[in-house]
């Protein structure tokens, strides 16, 4: 499928892993405006946490990455936005709450309020500016933080 081959310092997560996580961040490509294959075949493989409610009240977000600036980060976002809903995952989008670097429009930037986002080029060859650098950390930090409140309910 043209997907870049794995790396060996990348770990991977199995998905009967992810009912182990006090909450869940899933980072994946567009492709034509929504999740990549692999990433949807992931969440097809699973059908046995759903089937047992294992991740459900777990919160989750989405941080996406684009070929182009029209390549789809807020419909990708919106249609996985599904898989979490079927397990019964919380949403947890970062919003606005990175401020004033949410609004510059001073340079080109992935990212947007359902979550951190780059544009990578065609071939992959952009690396993430540090406007979405910053917003990236923003939203792992947000997140992480709602996630412990979550957890000591």
């Amino acid at each position: 499928m043209h997907a870049a081959p794995g790396r060996e310092d990348h770990p991977v997560i199995t998905a009967s892993q992810l009912a182990e996580a006090d909450g869940i961040l899933f980072g994946f490509p567009t492709r034509f405006g929504m999740m990549a294959a692999q990433m949807k075949a992931f969440f097809d493989s699973t059908g046995g946490l759903w089937q047992e409610g294992s991740l459900a009240g777990k919160p989750a977000g989405v941080f996406l990455a684009t070929g182009t600036q029209g390549g789809g980060q807020e419909t990708t976002a919106l249609t996985a936005i599904t898989q979490l809903t079927h397990h019964g995952m919380l949403f947890v989008p970062v919003g606005y709450t990175h401020g004033a670097g949410m609004f510059a429009m001073d340079e080109v930037k992935g990212g947007s309020p359902y979550g951190a986002g780059t544009f990578a080029s065609k071939d992959g060859s952009r690396t993430p500016s540090d406007a979405e650098l910053a917003l990236a950390a923003h939203q792992g930090k947000y997140f992480a933080g709602i996630a412990k409140k979550l957890k000591a309910v």
